[in-house]
């Protein structure tokens, strides 16, 4: 759904929402986007198996919004969100920025990001 008038070159694009807020992003200026990734030490456990920690791998825009998330996981199992696939059953794309300053030197290349959501 797009919704415009009184914002210039911008339109804000309804990207989906649970329960009762929804999620908006600004668009209509081009942004430079961003990778990184980062490992998370904390185990996770979905019904009584393991999944192990998990290796973030983040598309972000210049103010830190992820626009396509992966996560792998040591027993194998990968998750990807995007702003078309915002939510399942066992996550979801993350709906708070990243502080870019913290992410700064995880920051990896365009083609690493794409190799993981190609896989």
């Amino acid at each position: 759904m797009q919704i415009s008038g009184g914002f210039g070159a911008s339109s804000l694009s309804l990207l989906g929402g649970r329960g009762k807020y929804a999620y908006l992003r600004v668009s209509g200026n081009p942004m430079t986007t961003q990778y990184y990734k980062r490992h998370f030490e904390e185990v996770r456990t979905k019904n009584s198996e393991s999944w192990g920690t998990c290796e973030y791998y983040f598309e972000t825009n210049q103010v830190g919004e992820v626009l396509r998330q992966i996560e792998v996981y040591e027993n194998g199992k990968t998750l990807k969100y995007s702003e078309q696939f915002i939510e399942d059953e066992f996550g979801f794309l993350a709906d708070q920025p990243l502080d870019l300053f913290d992410f700064e030197k995880f920051a990896i290349t365009k083609n690493d990001f794409e190799y993981q959501w190609q896989k």
